[in-house]
Order: structure tokens, then C-alpha cells, then sequence
């Protein structure tokens, strides 16, 4: 799981500063520390076809818009929601999905622990370290696919949360969803997964 370690809210003002001095260095910065992660988010909303052309356009509109940047969020999740949003966007125009409030039903949150888990969950979703599920190939191709076919934000929740250790209050801000309607995603997605890897392993 990534971590990324974000800088101090004073070193943040700098870093913004320069960035809209049009320092190189700066720029090269958080190209290196946010593009992977903006990769990730854009490729689980839109997929991979449309990825790349979504992130060049979030970097865009991010150097344009940085003058009026308030700092409300942090850096990275404000990359992010610009991510999101164009990521969306895309996901219309090219009529991909049927509509991307798919699964968006809220449930009472009470029915989730802090960390997105139902508590009456029947499925443990920590059965097996990660890789050991990746070590196996097939299944690996299984999972993938899997995930693939995931609705839009069903994929960007699961990605942000467990591939990229994004904390589910800033996945909120980033996706512009509540905390149950984020638990809610992240539930959906596991549990398909779960039925995948039950399949294969029934076979």
C-alpha cells in the first residue's frame, strides 16, 4: 500500500508559491509526488484508455486555477477531486456507464465500523495477505477483471482506499460523497471481489 507523506501546511504555502512563480523545480515536485496517484484515481473512474489524456487535463486546469487555490484541503486531495471531477465528466461524454450513481444508495452509517467494514460482514476480507493473492497468476487475472467491471466509483473508492492508503474522509472530499455512501462503495467492492476469489478457489 502507498503512502504518501504530505508536506506541512507552511512548507505547502511555499511549495504553492513557487509553483505559481512558475518555478521548474517545484512543478517537477509534485509532478513526482501526485501524478502516479492522479493516475490511479482517473484509470479506476474512466479507465486506462482515457487516463492519461484526463490527468494532463487535471494538471491544466490545477496550474490555471492554482492563484485561487484557498488551501481549504490539502494539495494532493484537491489534485485529486480536479481528477475526479474530469474523470466524471469523461465517463459522460463517452457514455461508458449507464450512470455513475450507480450504488450510490445510501445505508445508515451505523452499520459500519470506522474503517468501512460491515459489522455484520459475513465475509473476512483479510482471509489472505495480498500477496499471496497476487502470487498466484490466474487468480490474479480474475481479480483484475473483476475489478475492471466494478462500477466507476465502486473502482476509484477501492483503489484510493486500499491500494493507495487514501483515508475515507478525504475520499469523500475528494469524490464529493458522503461517509456512508463511500462505506457503502467500499463494501460493494469487496464483496464482488470476495465472490470472484470464492469462485475461483470453489473451482
Amino acid at each position: 500500500m502507498k503512502k504518501i507523506i504530505s508536506p506541512s501546511r507552511k512548507d505547502e504555502r511555499l511549495l504553492i508559491k513557487r509553483l505559481i512563480d512558475g518555478e521548474a523545480q517545484a512543478f517537477e515536485f509534485v509532478v513526482a509526488e501526485y501524478h502516479n496517484i492522479m493516475l490511479s484515481v482517473a484509470r479506476a473512474i474512466v479507465g486506462e484508455a482515457f487516463a492519461d489524456e484526463v490527468v494532463q487535463e487535471a494538471w491544466m486546469a490545477a496550474i490555471k486555477a492554482l492563484p485561487k487555490f484557498e488551501a481549504r484541503s490539502s494539495l494532493k486531495t484537491w489534485l485529486l477531486h480536479i481528477v475526479s471531477n474530469g474523470a466524471k465528466s469523461r465517463v459522460r461524454r463517452e457514455n461508458r456507464q449507464t450512470s455513475l450513481d450507480d450504488g450510490w444508495e445510501a445505508e445508515p452509517a451505523d452499520k459500519f465500523d470506522h474503517s468501512g467494514h460491515r459489522y455484520d460482514d459475513v465475509i473476512p476480507w483479510e482471509t489472505a495477505t495480498p500477496e499471496a493473492l497476487l502470487a498466484n497468476d490466474q487468480l490474479q487475472t480474475i481479480i483484475d477483471e473483476c475489478f475492471q467491471q466494478l462500477p466507476s466509483v465502486q473502482r476509484a473508492v477501492l483503489s484510493m482506499y486500499e491500494l493507495e492508503g487514501i483515508k475515507m474522509d478525504e475520499i469523500c472530499n475528494i469524490l464529493d460523497i458522503t461517509s456512508s455512501n463511500a462505506r457503502v462503495l467500499l463494501h460493494r467492492a469487496r464483496t464482488t471481489l470476495h465472490h470472484s476469489i470464492e469462485k475461483y478457489q470453489d473451482k
